[in-house]
Order: C-alpha cells, then structure tokens, then sequence
C-alpha cells in the first residue's frame, strides 16, 4: 500500500522538510578543503541538534546492521552511503551529502553535491546533470501520471548527456519511516507503475555516473563506489504530489523548529 498523507500529516511533512533542507544547506555551505569527513558530520549532528530533531539514518538498520554515521558523505567516486572517517577533503573533490531527519515522528530526506575548490569539467557537468535530471523528475510528479513518468524524465536526460544511471539503488516513498512505498527507479522498468495520487510523499534522487553504472561495495559494507572509478553525482528532494503543481517539501526557510534550544 501506498500511503496518502492527510493534511495534518503533509503540515508535519513540510515542518520535516525545511529542517532537513536547512541541515543539508549549513553543511554543504561548511564544506571546505582540510577538513575530514568525520568532522564534516560532527557538524551536520550539531546543525540537527541546533534545529531539535533527531538524524533519521543514524542507527538505521539493514540486515542487522547499523548505520554508524548522522548523514551521508559520499566523495569523487563514491556514489551513496559513504562513511564518515579521517580522509581529508581537498580541493577539486566533489562531495555528496544526504541528509535525512526525523521531526515529530515524520521523516524530511535531501541530498545535494557540491564542489571543492575547483573540478574537471566533466565532474561539473555531471552535477549540472544530475540536478537538472531531479527537476525533469520533480516535474512529471503529476496527478493521473504514474511512477515511470518520473522514471523517463529522469533518464531521457540522463543519457542524453552520456551519463549512466545507477540501478541498484531508487528514489522511495517516504513519510514516518524512511523507506515507504511506491519505489521509484530513475530508468524506465517494465511490469506495472503506480498511479500518483495526492497526498503521496516521495523522495526522488537521481545518482548518475560519468562512466559504468556498474557500482560495488567497499568492505565497510555501506559505502558504494563505482566500478571504474570514475565519479558519481547524487541529488534529491522530497516532494508532495498535489492535485496541481508538485509540492518540493525540502526547501530551506524558518520554520517553528528553529526556535528550540540545542
């Protein structure tokens, strides 16, 4: 089943989304060459702390396992889940933050990848891209239309480009957990694709390669790289389906949260 938010609910999903959106922008603003991916999620924890909420991917749990780190840092060639720890950034990096929280029992998820200093040109073609390919996504989020319309618009921009996406990892209902359904694959599947409804919570993300859309684990078991080495781009909203214009949930602005004490 595909849950479909009431009004209360989607207010409670605005509230989670702003702050997530918040988060996501300090960090990405605090980003810079020498410091080390662990620090850079020390700050993201104290910008969650400062907004009175709670990390929704610390602690969260994959086949016994659980995740070790407040957000996501994913660097160069890693495409999602990467770790935090003692590598450094240093200029010409492009680093991939993926920030989820968890506000009043509601979930607001978003991710974005930033340069250091300055890149190859294909690297900064591949943010550019990839952000773009969000947006064609974001766009196609309509009532009557269905999943694989946001799937197309992601893909046909994509590899329109040179670029290939990932398909071992999709964008995903989201709302009091994490993960809910419809699953939603940045490239055209066949079988059946849900209807979008008003009311439906999605977090689309588009994670697109320079080379191979191959990818692998590392030893760790959560980062994941790809195949070649070459680098990866990740970008992602939560957004609402309306009966109308889709709703971006994970814009940054004030919000009640703010007010709370660390």
């Amino acid at each position: 089943m595909i849950p479909i938010k009431d009004e209360y609910q989607l207010a409670a999903m605005r509230e989670a989304g702003r702050i997530a959106a918040n988060v996501l922008r300090d960090a990405c603003e605090w980003v810079k060459a020498g410091i080390t991916t662990r620090e850079l999620d020390e700050y993201a924890a104290s910008r969650i702390r400062h907004y009175g909420c709670k990390s929704a991917f610390l602690g969260y749990e994959v086949q016994g396992r659980k995740y070790p780190c407040n957000v996501c840092i994913s660097m160069n060639e890693e495409v999602v889940h990467g770790l935090a720890g003692k590598r450094k950034i240093v200029d010409g990096d492009i680093v991939s933050i993926d920030v989820g929280v968890c506000v009043e029992g509601f979930i607001g998820d978003n991710a974005r990848t930033v340069i250091v200093g300055e890149c190859p040109e294909e690297a900064q073609k591949l943010i550019e891209v990839t952000q773009e390919a969000l947006y064609d996504g974001i766009s196609r989020a309509l009532p009557g239309n269905r999943v694989v319309d946001i799937s197309a618009a992601v893909q046909n921009r994509v590899e329109a480009n040179g670029f290939s996406i990932v398909r071992e990892f999709v964008g995903h209902g989201v709302g009091e957990v994490v993960h809910e359904e419809p699953q939603i694959p940045n490239y055209v599947t066949g079988g059946d694709s849900p209807e979008l409804r008003p009311g439906m919570t999605l977090a689309i993300e588009p994670m697109v390669n320079a080379g191979t859309p191959k990818v692998k684990f590392l030893p760790d078991g959560w980062s994941v790289v790809t195949r070649d080495g070459r680098p990866s781009a990740h970008w992602e909203h939560t957004i609402a389906v309306t009966e109308g214009e889709p709703e971006i949930l994970t814009c940054p602005g004030p919000s009640p949260s703010e007010s709370r004490a660390e």
